[in-house]
């Protein structure tokens, strides 16, 4: 349709309106990034995400959905173009063994209509151990096989086994700003020079006790994109967080 590609989005939006307490346990937010220009050039570049967290016992589980939308209008010929669509969503589980050392199961799902991929999804079992957990910062470090379930457009669907090592970074500067990053690398076992990068790093500082600004940079790097298809996807992201 028309205007599916702020199905997701409008989503995002109407979790907002969820009570805390239909969210005993969870650590939950959504975050908004809107850009738009008009005049000289007519563009826009509309994201955001829903997270969620919970721990219990020796228990970690982590869920997120992700879009982003960008278009840009031509001012001669008045034909607006696509130039960002894509969605995403993740899940995983942590057991801790011990206070750092943890087995972990993961599930990754993306579309991105631009870069022509119709659907990927990973799953990943794995371990995990916290080289650094403290209340200020942590640093952990991930490995495991995967299994990849992907198509691009024009092209047969296949599955192949990888590696997933992965890495995630927290740090509090103090009691208003925050950094997260991480990042996963995954070859494919019988073919590592068929692999993807992802990377992340988020800025927060908070403006009141439930709203927070946020910068973002990422890139996906897939070393073997769909035909036609640039390798490297990197995006700079401000918006609004909202906790609830």
């Amino acid at each position: 349709m028309k205007h599916s590609q702020f199905v997701v989005l409008a989503a995002l939006a109407a979790a907002v309106s969820l009570r805390a307490e239909d969210n005993k346990g969870w650590q939950t937010s959504a975050t908004v990034n809107v850009a738009v220009n008009k005049g000289n050039s007519d563009t826009l570049l509309a994201g955001g995400n829903l997270l969620g967290l919970k721990k219990w016992d020796k228990n970690e589980l982590s869920a997120g959905l992700d879009a982003v939308y960008g278009s840009n209008k031509d001012q001669t010929t008045g034909v607006r173009t696509t130039t960002a669509q894509n969605y995403g969503a993740s899940l995983q589980y942590n057991r801790l063994i011990d206070d750092r050392f943890y087995f972990l199961g993961r599930v990754d799902a993306r579309q991105d209509r631009v870069a022509d991929i119709k659907y990927r999804v990973s799953l990943n079992p794995g371990v995990g151990y916290y080289v650094i957990k403290n209340d200020k910062s942590t640093l952990s470090f991930e490995a495991g096989p995967g299994l990849v379930l992907e198509q691009f457009e024009r092209s047969p669907a296949r599955r192949y086994f990888t590696v997933r090592l992965g890495e995630k970074f927290t740090h509090k500067f103090n009691d208003k700003v925050r950094l997260v990053q991480e990042a996963d690398y995954s070859p494919q076992v019988d073919r590592f020079a068929n692999y993807v990068i992802t990377a992340q790093a988020t800025l927060e500082a908070d403006l009141t006790e439930k709203l927070s600004a946020t910068l973002t940079l990422g890139d996906n790097y897939r070393s073997k994109p769909a035909l036609g298809r640039k390798e490297n996807d990197i995006r700079l992201l401000a918006g609004i967080k909202y906790k609830f």
